[in-house]
């Protein structure tokens, strides 16, 4: 079977789209915490508490989709490869926050370690496949930096949304400190890499299953054995 030679891909206008579909779901989230409507949807508790309407919910399936856009332009590695990373990273990042809740007790330490922890996964999880790296790195900037410049609006403003509620025993702060701590920092430096992980994860189950596919219909086609 021969492969598709290898073609780029603009990056801007491969993630232009999911970029307003995310920003759009951002908005909405807002406007639905601001006019208090279901809290299953839209849950102005601290870290949102798995509101159905939110962003997260896009990740992976954006990452599917970049996959298969690059796998289409002939960019992809075996998806064994890029699965396996991603699961390292994941797990890394599961096991740092299970061990660091256990054994450190200051808030301000565990959020260091959670950072860091963040930051190798991503890279590990990149090195599975680095053309999809690069544009889950795009995306996520493209989608947590309005989210970022929404929580500091909300911040000041004391909306008593997700966006600017703090976690039971934040200590008190000024408003910048406050956006730094629960808005600029997490968003750039731990929600960006889950994207990274979470999405490679994805892009890799769905190379895996377009494989197994084509496998299936060329074993089907009549006369190849």
């Amino acid at each position: 079977m021969t492969t598709a030679p290898a073609q780029s891909v603009p990056l801007k206008s491969l993630i232009l789209w999911p970029a307003l579909i995310t920003l759009a779901v951002t908005l909405l989230r807002l406007v639905g915490e601001l006019q208090m409507w279901s809290p299953r949807l839209f849950s102005r508790e601290a870290g949102g508490a798995g509101a159905l309407v939110g962003i997260v919910w896009l990740v992976p399936i954006f990452g599917v989709y970049f996959a298969w856009k690059l796998a289409k332009a002939g960019l992809a590695p075996g998806a064994g490869r890029v699965i396996g990373f991603s699961v390292l990273a994941l797990g890394l990042a599961a096991l740092t926050i299970f061990v660091t809740t256990k054994t450190i007790a200051n808030q301000r330490a565990q959020f260091g370690v959670f950072l860091v922890a963040s930051l190798v996964a991503a890279w590990i999880a990149y090195r599975g496949w680095p053309a999809l790296g690069r544009t889950l790195l795009a995306y996520g900037l493209a989608a947590r930096i309005p989210v970022a410049l929404v929580m500091l609006v909300a911040i000041f403003a004391n909306w008593g949304t997700h966006y600017d509620v703090v976690p039971p025993n934040f200590p008190e702060m000024a408003p910048l400190a406050k956006w730094l701590m629960i808005g600029l920092v997490p968003q750039l430096f731990m929600w960006i890499p889950f994207t990274i992980y979470a999405g490679m994860l994805c892009g890799g189950l769905a190379l895996l299953a377009v494989g197994r596919r084509r496998e299936a219909a060329v074993a089907g086609t009549p006369g190849i054995a």
